[in-house]
């Protein structure tokens, strides 16, 4: 006999990786059925051997209630294992699996504007500490400062002390090199897989119209060892890059995003200052700095990250604030199975145990 279809689980917050198995659940009716059956088959033999005054002053109405719930909580336990059975998928959150988190912070001149109260630095400074203590101790954070280069000015480390006096160090430069940011970024996430900022820049060490996938392969290595993995698939490691302009030396930024994609790390990208493009001057010179925003946000889309803009020193840390959620607290398809088998288990025990509290007996 061919059996009906199965409903569509795909729909439901839960989905099942053996949904067939449910069928086994119509068993349950059936045994409520038995269940039923033995109590007036049971009650007809004591009335049978009894008085049926004797039976009701017996049976009173706590004792009734009480005979029902072992065998509940054994069916409901029957329930949870058939369930399980069924290989039960859920989206739950879980603690992220994010080891080290560089934070790349511009200290381009342009920082110095005070349209981000008291200035964008001093803001981003702030907000970046807030968001270094609010990190799982775990978390090994480092820390990457460009302006017209890039360089490592904490290496990841679990000292939070550290951290914040790295802070507090920034000293403003001239120009910026956003993709210089990225690329040193991933040299310190990945130390041993020759990237070197200095060869992918244009130079001795890298002819024009060469990728920065095909330089750092020295010695003889073979340039097709590297074998790119999936945008987003690198969960040990995260890049926070926060920026007020746009790129203006260095390596090219989306090309630099494309070595951060093909390597799996997320560019969380935070833009801050003014969109429009805004005239700054200082000690008698000026210059026009603009967020570049579109390349921001195409850098976050192609590493599989978001972009984020902060356009006030308070809306900076609520976006720190949401990175530390995301990037802590993920949520992940979890087969749940081995959970409801315990429930099963743990409820099998307690009506065990109730039913011979009340009647000395096991169910």
């Amino acid at each position: 006999m061919q059996m009906p279809p199965l409903p569509n689980f795909n729909n439901f917050p839960v989905t099942f990786l053996w949904p067939s198995l449910l069928w086994l659940l119509l068993v349950l009716p059936l045994l409520v059925l038995l269940y039923v059956w033995l109590l007036r088959r049971k009650k007809k033999m004591a009335l049978r051997y009894a008085s049926l005054s004797i039976v009701r002053e017996a049976m009173g109405r706590g004792q009734s209630f009480r005979r029902h719930v072992p065998p509940v909580l054994f069916l409901l336990a029957i329930a949870a294992m058939l369930v399980a059975a069924a290989r039960p998928m859920a989206v739950i959150a879980l603690p992220s699996s994010h080891e080290t988190i560089i934070l790349a912070m511009d200290v381009s001149g342009s920082m110095r504007a005070t349209d981000v109260k008291p200035n964008r630095l001093v803001a981003a400074q702030e907000a970046a500490k807030a968001f270094i203590a609010e990190l799982p101790r775990t978390v090994r954070v480092g820390i990457v400062a460009f302006a017209g280069s890039a360089q490592v000015v904490q290496p990841a480390t679990l000292s939070r002390e550290d951290l914040v006096t790295a802070i507090d160090r920034f000293q403003l430069q001239r120009a910026t090199a956003i993709g210089s940011a990225i690329v040193v970024s991933l040299a310190e996430i990945f130390p041993d897989a020759g990237i070197d900022l200095t060869s992918m820049t244009y130079g001795r060490d890298r002819p024009r119209g060469s990728s920065i996938d095909e330089v750092g392969k020295k010695d003889g290595k073979d340039p097709k060892a590297f074998v790119p993995v999936a945008p987003g698939s690198y969960n040990s490691a995260a890049i926070i890059l926060l920026t007020d302009g746009q790129r203006t030396t260095g390596v090219d930024t989306l090309e630099a995003a494309k070595l951060a994609a093909d390597r799996g790390v997320r560019v969380y990208t935070v833009g801050i200052g003014t969109v429009d493009g805004e005239t700054i001057g200082f000690e008698g010179w000026s210059m026009r700095v603009r967020l570049d925003e579109e390349t921001l946000k195409a850098v976050a889309t192609r590493t599989n990250a978001e972009y984020f803009y902060a356009g006030t020193a308070e809306n900076l840390k609520k976006v720190y604030e949401t990175l530390s959620s995301r990037l802590t607290v993920e949520k992940k398809e979890t087969e749940i199975s081995a959970l409801l088998a315990m429930a099963g288990a743990l409820l099998s025990v307690i009506a065990a145990g109730l039913s011979l509290l009340w009647f000395n007996r096991i169910l």
